[in-house]
C-alpha cells in the first residue's frame, strides 16, 4: 500500500460526533502505540463550537490510540482520493482505560455481559437520514421513484460500504421526503459499534461525492419526519448460536433475554438521556411517530420502546436464529458506543434482579385508556431533554455505571444543550442540529 497521503485517527464523543486529527501514512507505524495527544477537555466539545464546564480544564491529556481492527478505508473515486482512518480508544497512557471514552464504555459492559452470562452481544444499527442538495429533488415516500433517481448515489454506496468492509443489508428509501436508511449487517461486540461510526461516515463522504449532504439530525423541521436510529440485538452462546429466544417465555424471549428488556424498560426514562440525547430527538418521539412515546414492550408494535421481532421463517428453528429485539427511540445524536454500553448496563441489572417483564402493549400504547396503560406499567417517555436529565439525575442505579469524570462531563454538556435551545429560535435551533448531524 502507497504511504502517500493522511490517515485520520478518529474517536466518537459524547454527542455522538466522529472527531478526528490526522497524520502522514508513512508515519502511521510508529503512532500505533501511542498515538497523539487530545485534551481531555474535549470531550466536553458540543455539537457546536463551544465547550461546556467540565472536570479537567486546561492541563490534562489522552492519547487517541488506534485499534489496528478498525482500521478503514473509504476508496477513491474519480478525483476523490481514498480516506484512510482508524477507529480510536481514548487513553491516558497506553494500556490503561479512561473513564470517559465511550468505545472503553462499551467494551466493558460487553465484558461484564460475558463474565456474567456467558452471552456475547450481537447489534446491527438502522440509519436513516436525510439527502439535500442544489439539484435534489424528493420523490414519493418509499418508491422505487425515489430509489432510481438516487440509484447513482445509491449503487455507489453499497459498494464503497462493501469495500469498507461493512457491507449494508439492506439500502432503501424511507418515510420522509428526501429520506434514506441504510441497515446495517448484525455483528458481534466492539465490531457493532465500529460498523455504525464507519457506515454513518461512509455514507456522508458517498453523498459529498455526489454533490449531495446526508444528515442524520433526528428532526430536521417540527413538521418533517424524523430519522431514527434503531438498534436491533440479540445474544449468542460460545457456538455462536442465537440464544434470545424460547417459544414458552413470554413474547417467545428466553429467560435471560426477557430480565435484560426488563432492566432496559425498568431504567428506560434515564436512558433516554443517552440514546436520544439533542433537544431535537424530543420532537421525534411521541405517540402515533411510529418512533415510541411510551416505556413499554411489544411483538412487532412499532409504537413500543421495546420491539420483539421474532424470526419470520416456517422453520422454527431457522426463525430462531434471526429472532431479534430492537429499542425503537435511539437515533444518531448517540455515540453508537455509549448507546450499547448504556443498554448493556441495564438489561445486566435486570439479570441480575431476576426482574419480570411487564405486560405488552398489544396495541398502540397511545389508544390504551389510563387505567390500562397504568395496570401495564406503561409510562410516558420524558418529553424534553430536561425531562430526560432529571430521569438520570434521579436515578441513581444509572448514575453508578458512569464515573464520576463522566457522569459530570455529560451532564455538563447535555445541560448546555438543553439551555441553547430553551434560548434559540426554533428555525434556528433545527438548522443548527441538521447542519452538526
Amino acid at each position: 500500500m502507497s504511504e502517500a497521503g493522511l490517515i485520520y485517527l478518529v474517536w466518537s464523543d459524547l454527542v455522538g460526533i466522529t472527531r478526528t486529527r490526522g497524520v502522514p501514512l508513512r508515519d502511521y507505524t510508529r503512532r500505533q502505540e501511542a498515538g497523539l495527544g487530545w485534551a481531555c477537555a474535549g470531550q466536553a466539545m458540543t455539537p457546536f463550537e463551544h465547550l461546556a464546564a467540565n472536570p479537567w480544564g486546561p492541563m490534562h491529556e489522552v492519547r487517541q490510540i488506534p485499534d489496528p481492527e478498525a482500521r478503514f478505508t473509504i476508496p477513491a473515486a474519480g478525483e476523490h482520493p481514498a480516506i484512510h482512518a482508524v477507529i480510536c480508544d481514548s487513553r491516558p497512557r497506553p494500556g490503561e482505560d479512561w473513564s470517559a471514552c465511550t468505545r472503553t464504555f462499551y467494551r466493558n459492559a460487553l465484558a461484564a455481559l460475558e463474565a456474567e452470562t456467558g452471552l456475547k452481544l450481537v447489534a446491527a444499527f438502522e440509519l436513516e437520514f436525510l439527502l439535500d442538495g442544489p439539484e435534489f429533488v424528493p420523490e414519493a415516500p418509499f418508491s422505487f421513484d425515489a430509489a432510481c433517481a438516487q440509484h447513482r448515489f445509491l449503487t455507489a454506496l453499497e459498494a464503497t460500504l462493501k469495500q469498507t468492509g461493512v457491507g449494508p443489508e439492506t439500502v432503501e428509501p424511507e418515510y420522509g421526503r428526501g429520506q434514506y436508511e441504510v441497515s446495517c449487517v448484525p455483528r458481534a461486540g466492539m465490531r457493532a459499534g465500529d460498523v455504525a461510526l464507519i457506515t454513518r461516515e461512509t455514507i456522508r463522504e458517498v453523498a459529498r461525492r455526489h454533490g449531495l449532504r446526508a444528515s442524520f439530525t433526528p428532526k430536521p423541521t417540527p413538521e418533517h419526519a424524523g430519522n431514527g436510529c434503531h438498534i436491533h440485538f440479540s445474544f449468542s452462546d460460545e457456538h455462536g448460536a442465537n440464544v434470545t429466544s424460547d417459544p414458552a417465555g413470554p413474547l417467545g424471549l428466553s429467560e435471560t433475554a426477557a430480565q435484560f428488556c426488563a432492566g432496559i424498560l425498568a431504567h428506560m426514562d434515564a436512558l433516554i438521556a443517552f440514546i436520544a440525547p439533542s433537544p431535537v430527538s424530543y420532537y421525534r418521539l411521541g405517540p402515533h411517530h411510529w418512533s415510541t412515546g411510551f416505556r413499554s414492550i411489544g411483538l412487532q408494535n412499532r409504537e413500543a420502546a421495546v420491539r420483539i421481532m421474532p424470526g419470520s421463517a416456517r422453520e422454527p428453528a431457522v426463525a430462531a436464529k434471526a429472532f431479534n429485539i430492537e429499542i425503537r427511540a435511539a437515533d444518531c445524536t448517540a455515540s453508537p458506543y455509549l448507546a450499547l454500553g448504556m443498554l448493556l448496563r441495564a438489561g445486566l441489572e435486570g439479570i441480575r434482579g431476576k426482574l419480570p417483564l411487564p405486560p405488552p402493549a398489544d396495541v398502540d400504547p397511545a389508544e390504551m385508556s389510563e387505567a390500562a396503560r397504568a395496570a401495564a406499567g406503561i409510562t410516558p417517555l420524558p418529553a424534553s431533554l430536561r425531562e430526560a436529565l432529571a430521569a438520570l439525575e434521579n436515578d441513581r442505579t444509572v448514575r453508578s455505571w458512569l464515573s464520576d469524570e463522566l457522569y459530570a462531563c455529560y451532564l455538563s454538556v447535555k445541560t448546555w444543550e438543553a439551555e441553547f435551545a430553551e434560548a434559540a429560535e426554533p428555525d434556528h435551533l433545527f438548522q443548527r442540529y441538521r447542519h452538526a448531524y
